[in-house]
Order: C-alpha cells, then sequence, then structure tokens
C-alpha cells in the first residue's frame, strides 16, 4: 500500500519559537499525516500560500512592520481561496471582526492555543473554507459547461473596465457564436446540443491565457476578456482559437461526429467605447457583421471587414 499524501499546513510567521510550538502541536494531530511548512515574513509567505500546495494557512497577524490582514488581503486579490486561521498574541473584539471581514476561517489568541484547539480550528477552516468555495462555484459557473457565468462575466468585465481606466491598458472583449445552433438541435436533439456546447467551452477554455476569462453569455454564445490586448492581437486569437476547433470536430457518439465552427466580434477598449455596456454592444454588433457576412470568420467593432 502506497503511503497516503501528507495534509499540507504553511505557517507564516516571524517567530522561531512559535515555529517549533507549532511543530509539536502538528505531530500530535489525529488522522495524519500531517506536513508543516514555515515562511519567516511577509514576502516569503505570500509567495508560499500563492503557490496553492496548502491545505490551510496559519496566519500570524503581526509580520515585522507589515500584518498578516495586508497579506490575506493581497492574497485574495490573486484568487487564492487557502483557507487562513489567524494567529494572534492579543485578543481583542475589533482584531476579531477584521480578521472576519478581511476572510479568515478562525482567529486564535496563541497563549490559548493547545494541540487539540489548534486540530479542531484547522479542520473546522478546511470543511468551511471547502463549503464556501462550492457556494461560490455555484453562484459564478455555469451549470452546464463549467465555465463562468453571465452574472460572473459582468462583473469581471466592470473590474477590467476600471483597471484599464485606472492604468490606461487596452483589453478586448470577444463574443462569440455557434454557428446554425438550433439546426443541430433541431436534427439531433437538445441532448447532443449540449455536447457540442460542452465541447466548445472544453477546448475555448482549453487554450485561452490563464489571466483571460471565458463565460457562457447565453444561449449558444460565449464571451472572453482578454486583458492587455488590442484589436490586432484579439483577432489573431480568435483565428488560433478556429483553426483548432476546425481539427477537433466533436466527437458524440462512436458514430456521430459533428465539425462546430464559430462567428466571433472584437471591440476594445477605449478604442471602441467609452462604457462596459458600449463595449459589449460593439462586440456584438460586430458578431452580426461576421453572421451576416457568411458565418465561421471574426469581425471586429465598427469595421465591414475582416482584419
Amino acid at each position: 500500500m502506497s503511503p497516503s499524501v501528507p495534509t499540507r499546513i504553511l505557517l507564516i510567521d516571524d517567530d522561531r519559537l512559535q515555529h517549533r510550538l507549532i511543530q509539536e502541536y502538528v505531530a500530535r494531530f489525529r488522522g495524519g499525516p500531517w506536513e508543516l511548512e514555515s515562511a519567516p515574513d511577509y514576502v516569503s509567505g505570500l509567495k508560499q500560500l500563492l503557490s496553492g500546495k496548502y491545505a490551510v494557512c496559519l496566519l500570524d497577524y503581526r509580520l515585522g512592520d507589515r500584518d498578516g490582514l495586508e497579506l490575506m488581503c493581497a492574497a485574495r486579490a490573486a484568487d487564492c481561496n487557502t483557507p487562513v486561521v489567524i494567529l494572534t498574541a492579543e485578543a481583542s473584539d475589533e482584531l476579531d471582526d477584521a480578521a472576519m471581514n478581511a476572510g479568515a476561517m478562525d482567529y486564535l489568541v496563541k497563549s490559548e492555543l493547545t494541540p487539540r484547539i489548534l486540530e479542531h480550528s484547522i479542520r473546522y477552516a478546511r470543511k468551511l473554507g471547502s463549503t464556501l468555495e462550492q457556494l461560490k462555484r455555484l453562484a459564478t459557473r455555469d451549470g452546464l459547461t463549467g465555465q463562468l457565468n453571465r452574472r460572473e462575466f459582468e462583473r469581471i468585465l466592470h473590474e477590467e473596465w476600471q483597471r484599464s481606466v485606472r492604468f490606461n491598458h487596452a483589453f478586448a472583449l470577444v463574443l462569440a457564436d455557434i454557428d446554425h445552433f438550433k439546426q443541430i438541435n433541431d436534427t439531433h436533439g437538445h441532448q447532443i446540443g449540449d455536447e457540442v456546447l460542452k465541447h466548445v467551452a472544453s477546448l475555448l477554455g482549453g487554450q485561452i491565457r490563464t489571466v483571460d476569462r471565458l463565460a457562457r453569455y447565453g444561449g449558444e454564445e460565449f464571451a472572453i476578456v482578454m486583458v492587455e490586448t488590442d484589436r490586432k492581437s484579439a483577432v489573431e486569437a480568435v483565428e488560433r482559437l478556429f483553426a483548432l476547433l476546425a481539427e477537433t470536430p466533436c466527437q458524440v457518439s462512436p458514430t456521430l461526429s459533428l465539425n462546430v465552427t464559430l462567428s466571433a466580434g472584437v471591440a476594445e477598449m477605449p478604442h471602441d467605447a467609452t462604457s462596459p455596456a458600449e463595449l459589449i454592444a460593439a462586440a456584438d454588433e460586430a458578431l452580426y457583421s461576421a453572421k451576416k457576412a457568411g458565418r465561421n470568420r471574426v469581425f471586429t467593432a465598427r469595421r465591414t471587414r475582416k482584419d
């Protein structure tokens, strides 16, 4: 029998004595194996936390001239979902509230720690973190394709818009529509249509950059937010996706393979719009032009020809 994979805990604390004490406590946990790794300061701690290797993080409230809540906020901003338990030498209602408001799963006073209290807090943090992650997924993901849903797309678009305005960075919005999707449903049934949707979503999601965001915008339509991307680069990226889709038919059964194509419209901030709503409208207009021109092509906003 292969050995069990240890549950990894990250301790971010600049006190070496605290490291040794927590190590002794972890060694007494039940249901192991458990593995404790340590980081002595803000910078190295944040780097290790963002690696995503840990089941839970124990975070000291005081890290030299910086504090743990600042680190936790930086991790959350980078989409790190590792559950965090705050450790502190002082007890106060204000600090307790601040830790919870920052997203901590629990708050422990170091002088009151015992192996049992620490283990219980870690188990609680992992369970609560898992539950919250499931709820977040239900609230932000499309149930069929697993990609972002329209509500989350609109939130991300607004956030990217604000970042673009603040730092004067361009970004592109792509709206793509599966060609002749109604015909697929009418000919093969809605279950086959669902398989085509999942096929396209999987292909697009596997090819875009990790910094870009893909959402099911509605029906057979998908939206892609391409950060720090101009119109020309966005069109080139979409054309690569089209080429890959052409090489990858949707194999819905051993005897049925469907060739699927897309039409797409591209709009760029700040050249094509002055608000998120205008950017969507510009991309949608370009998409309509692409479909009207014969489908299986990409057009840019306020253009009547393919770039």
